[in-house]
């Protein structure tokens, strides 16, 4: 078994503060691995990862990078309102910058729901450096199905418990990560977003996992993010939130997967 040890950092970027952990096995090969950088979902934050990313660290012997996006979890408040161009453009500015600060060259992009868009526009952005890419429940344009879940959820978040546990992750400022979520995806400014731009420029092998059961999207997604580039993994009997509700079958889905790149630094093809 791999030992796996934990580092905290808050990194300055621009004018803002944001915090970010990494696992990193023990293990003499680590350095030679892609680390894997997440992207979390829009509620989420470093710590709402719970286990996951320990557990996908000592499984395929790389460093795992996650963070809190600006208005999340540890890190600094958000100045504003999220712009349309929010998922775009966190993988043109924000993680790059992470990136350099974090001496992390190339990498392997995966983002759970919201966050998997994010991580598809950074394959896109950074081709060169992108190792692979891996999305969890992710959306890739607005479904019907995606905004009644998000009307449900808007529902059950107004009973003060529910607000009161985000409040533990988010702090002061889980109003704003609340309303950031719901305004954006219900606006109808927002409807006619995709990732089929991004996913045109993807270059790096694909997969993209997605839950039979998931509230937030149909099988639909994953296909369209796979289709010509790798491969659609559905988990039957599961949510929108596979690495909580089946931690052990994800990861080993995302080490098998991984194992096939190479540590030299050439990409394997798309779904090979």
């Amino acid at each position: 078994m791999r030992t796996i040890e934990e580092h905290d950092v808050f990194l300055q970027l621009g004018d803002h503060q944001l915090f970010a952990r990494s696992w990193i096995p023990s293990d003499p090969e680590t350095g030679r691995h892609a680390p894997i950088l997440l992207l979390h979902d829009s509620l989420g934050c470093v710590e709402l990862w719970r286990s996951f990313p320990e557990t996908l660290a000592a499984a395929t012997g790389r460093r795992i990078v996650a963070y809190d996006r600006l208005g999340f979890g540890r890190s600094d408040p958000h100045p504003g309102r999220l712009g349309l161009d929010f998922v775009g453009e966190e993988g043109r500015s924000t993680v790059p910058q992470l990136c350099d600060r974090l001496g992390i060259g190339d990498f392997i992009a995966c983002g759970h729901s919201v966050g998997g868009g994010m991580a598809v526009e950074t394959a896109a952005q950074w081709p060169g450096r992108c190792r692979a890419l891996v999305t969890i429940a992710a959306q890739a344009f607005v479904e019907d199905r995606t905004l009644e879940g998000i009307r449900v959820a808007q529902r059950d978040l107004e009973g003060p418990g529910n607000i009161a546990r985000l409040a533990r992750y988010h702090g002061d400022k889980t109003r704003w990560v609340i309303d950031a979520w719901i305004e954006t995806w219900l606006s109808p400014a927002f409807a006619s977003w995709t990732v089929d731009r991004p996913l045109a420029g993807v270059r790096c092998p694909v997969l993209a996992v997605h839950g039979e059961l998931d509230e937030y999207g149909s099988a639909r997604h994953p296909q369209r993010i796979a289709e010509g580039r790798g491969e659609a993994l559905i988990l039957p009997g599961i949510g929108h939130v596979p690495h909580r509700e089946a931690e052990d079958v994800l990861v080993e889905a995302i080490a098998g997967f991984l194992s096939l790149l190479l540590p030299s630094g050439e990409k394997v093809s798309a779904g090979g």
